[in-house]
Parts: structure tokens; C-alpha cells; sequence
């Protein structure tokens, strides 16, 4: 095994003999025989173990056991005692998630801190396969199937390709002492369930059923990495983007026989599950224009034949400018608030304003519009709701929303970004404008 171990470091180029590690020791037998592997290959190591306190008397003994192998072998040691249940508590988490949090948090702070290479973790095959298998049972599609990585983040896992009786008859045939975590033989916990009762029938339906497994898995590994590489292909053909905007034509997806798929691989990083994309898809499909669907951090708009996709709309608190001010951010970007003498050349864009600075009156407002809201749009000599003015720019919803006035004198002076006030317009005896110009 020694051999196949350093093999398979140096195929892979995990391990650099060059730079320190962060072993994590639990002194159970996968992280003591990754220990006795990495000191027979060379490849420098500092030991951390958690002390999680879950199992009495037993963890003190884990503890003492780890400290006196990294004294016998002259290796710097970091010991843990969090408080595991506080913190469970705290984030509202199981005890298992919360003391996977604590551990990984507290690793990548002493990587940190020691300026070491990478955490180096004692997951083997048996792991693997029962990742995979949480993950299939969870629903996580081909994702899931991939597993745990080689080398992922500054995490590093160089059993992966041995099993764990490979490794305990390799700990017996060089007698590398260990502690058995009594816990491991409960089935209240999935994985344990998973690995005492399931996967053992499974296994036992042919003698060739678990190298079948794991060579399907490596392809179903593959396959999806070759499809992430056809969405990014497809997303960069179709999908546009506009400062948080993204916008997504129908005509992209709706005829596709995979259109949940791509969909769901576009928004699963906004925070979209499965069953959100399908509905999504179905929306779009029927033409149920104006349909919203919310993650926790992002909002998609089914539009006329687009799908929008945007962050949240945060509550916005008015804004007062001052005479004094000289520029103003909004969620939208930064405006200069330029004073000047009336020119030759008005700014006729539309995300920007030009206005008779002597028709209005400090302090300006500045707020999201409100249903009721009405103003008299420029070159028009009648009042129109706001609302109206919206819907007949075609604007989506997810933008309108967005959408902001500016106020002086209790009169919408300028709808920010589409249209100014007939009143506030430069015209034959304006002497100085106020520019609200857009920075770059």
C-alpha cells in the first residue's frame, strides 16, 4: 500500500515534499495510517486534533492517545476543545453539522496562521461511496455523484483510492496503533446506516458490484463534468448581463428536451432549487408573463419572452441631498451633482438628468416610487401615474420595482433613469443647471 500511496501522490501531484501539512488526527485508524504514509513518503506534517467532548471519558483518551504519537515523533501537535453543543444550539444545526463546522473552521484558521500548504483528511473509499450515496438520497443529481475530491480548496485526500479493509490490514501488517470510536458501530446516524446495513446488501449481490460502482460513478463524474462545460457554452451564447441583471431569452430553452436542466444549472448558484427551475420552465412555456419566484438572496421574473434574474430588492430608506452635496450613491451607481451655467448642449440620456436649478429647492428626497405617485412627464401637459408611466416604457417588473424619484417641494422632479418633470426642464430662462451625471 505504501507504494500505490506514493504513486498515487505523485500521478496526482497532491503533496509537495517541499511545504508542511496540516494532518487532521482524529487516531482512529484512517487518519493513523495516513500519518504513518505521509512519514514514510517525507512530506512534513503538523497535527490537529478536536477534542468535541461528545463521548466522555473516550475523548479525553483520543486526545491524550494523539498527543503521545505526535511527541514520539517529534511533530508540532494543536489540540480543540470547542463547545460543540453551544454552538449547535446557536446556528440551529444538528450536532453532527455543527462539530463538521467547528472542525473545517478551525482548520483553515490554523492553515492560516501556520502558513502551511494544505489540510490533508484520511476519507477513503468507503467514504467516497458513502458520500455518494447521502448525496443520491438527498437528490442531488449528477453533482452529487463527484463525490469528495482529490484536491479541492486546500483540502487534500490521499486515500481515496483505498479501501477501508485495505487500510486496517495495512495498520495490522505494520502494527500502527489506533483508537475505535465506539460511536461509528451506531446506526442512529444516516452514514453509519448506511455503511452497517445498506451498502453491505448491496455489496454482497456480486462480488464485482462495488468496482462496478465506483467505475459507473467515474463516469457519471465525467459525464458531468462535460455538461457543465455545455452549459457555461450555452450560458455564455445566450444569457446577457447588465449590471445585476441577468437576462435569459425563452427561445435559449423552451424547445430544448433538456430546458429544467440548463435552467436549473444556471440558477442553482443564485440559490433555485430543482422543482423552483421545472416551474420556472413550465412559466415560461405557458406565457405566464409577471410570475416571480423568489431564492433567499435572488428574484427571477418570468417577463414577456425573457426570463430576468436580479438580487433582491432591499429595503430602500429615502435619501435627502443638501446644496452642499456633491454626489450621491444609490443601488444603481454613483451620480455627480454637477451646478453650471446653461449651455449650448443639453444631456439628453437617460440615466442621466438635467434640471433648472432655480425652479427647485433643497433638500432634494429621494425614495422608491409608491403607488399614487404622479408627475408630469417632459413634453407632456397633463399629470400620469407613475405606474402608468411604467407599464407604458414596457418595463419589466423586476426593474420597475427599482425604480426611483426624485422629489423637491413634495413634486417628482425626475423619475431617476427614464424621465424628467415638464416643470424641472432647462428651458429659455434657465441660467444654471443641475446635472446628475452618471460616473463610469
Amino acid at each position: 500500500m505504501l507504494a500505490a500511496f506514493q504513486e498515487h501522490i505523485r500521478q496526482k501531484a497532491l503533496l509537495d515534499p517541499s511545504k508542511t501539512y496540516l494532518l487532521a488526527c482524529s487516531g482512529g485508524v484512517d487518519s493513523m495510517v495516513l500519518g504513518f504514509l505521509l512519514m514514510k513518503s517525507e512530506i512534513p506534517i503538523e497535527l490537529a486534533h478536536v477534542n468535541f467532548g461528545l463521548r466522555g471519558e473516550d475523548s479525553n483518551q483520543d486526545e491524550l492517545f494523539v498527543i503521545q504519537w505526535a511527541e514520539e515523533h517529534g511533530i508540532t501537535f494543536h489540540l480543540h476543545h470547542p463547545k460543540t453543543q453551544e454552538h449547535a444550539e446557536e446556528k440551529k444545526l444538528s450536532i453532527q453539522m455543527a462539530a463538521r463546522e467547528i472542525r473545517y473552521s478551525w482548520f483553515e484558521s490554523l492553515k492560516q496562521e501556520r502558513n502551511l500548504e494544505g489540510i490533508i483528511l484520511a476519507h477513503h473509499q468507503d467514504d467516497q461511496l458513502e458520500t455518494i450515496f447521502l448525496n443520491l438520497l438527498r437528490g442531488t443529481g449528477l453533482d452529487g455523484i463527484q463525490g469528495m475530491a482529490d484536491k479541492k480548496s486546500g483540502l487534500i485526500r490521499p486515500l481515496l483510492p483505498f479501501s477501508k479493509a485495505e487500510i486496517e490490514a495495512f495498520a495490522n501488517e505494520n502494527e500502527i496503533a489506533w483508537r475505535e470510536d465506539k460511536s461509528n458501530q451506531k446506526t442512529d446516524y444516516k452514514r453509519n446506516k448506511l455503511r452497517l446495513e445498506a451498502l453491505p446488501g448491496l455489496y454482497a449481490v456480486s462480488d464485482d458490484a462495488r468496482q462496478n460502482l465506483l467505475g459507473s460513478f467515474a463516469r457519471m463524474h465525467d459525464a458531468g463534468k462535460a455538461l457543465h462545460g455545455l452549459v457555461q457554452d450555452w450560458l455564455g451564447k445566450y444569457l446577457k448581463t447588465d449590471k445585476d441583471t441577468q437576462t435569459l431569452p425563452f427561445h435559449a430553452f423552451i424547445h430544448h428536451s433538456g430546458a429544467n436542466t440548463l435552467i436549473f444549472y444556471w440558477l442553482r448558484g443564485f440559490g433555485f432549487n430543482s422543482d423552483q427551475c421545472e416551474a420556472i420552465v413550465t412559466s415560461a412555456k405557458s406565457g405566464e408573463s409577471g410570475k416571480q419566484f423568489f431564492s433567499a438572496s435572488h428574484q427571477l421574473n418570468v417577463d414577456r419572452e425573457e426570463l430576468l434574474l436580479a438580487p433582491q430588492v432591499e429595503n430602500f430608506q429615502s435619501i435627502f441631498i443638501q446644496e452642499q452635496d456633491i454626489e450621491i450613491t444609490l443601488p444603481e451607481g454613483t451620480y455627480e451633482l454637477i451646478k453650471k451655467p446653461i449651455g449650448d448642449k443639453l444631456d439628453s440620456s437617460r440615466e442621466n438628468a438635467m434640471l433648472d436649478l432655480e425652479k427647485l429647492n433643497f433638500p432634494f428626497e429621494i425614495r422608491t416610487w409608491q403607488l399614487g405617485d404622479r408627475f408630469i412627464p417632459l413634453g407632456m401637459n397633463h399629470p400620469k401615474k407613475v405606474s402608468d408611466f411604467l407599464i407604458d416604457l414596457k418595463l419589466p417588473r423586476i426593474h420597475k420595482e427599482r425604480v426611483k424619484v426624485l422629489i423637491s417641494d413634495g413634486q417628482i422632479a425626475w423619475v431617476i433613469g427614464h424621465r424628467i418633470a415638464e416643470w424641472a426642464k432647462c428651458d429659455g430662462s434657465t441660467r444654471t443647471i443641475l446635472h446628475f451625471k452618471m460616473k463610469n
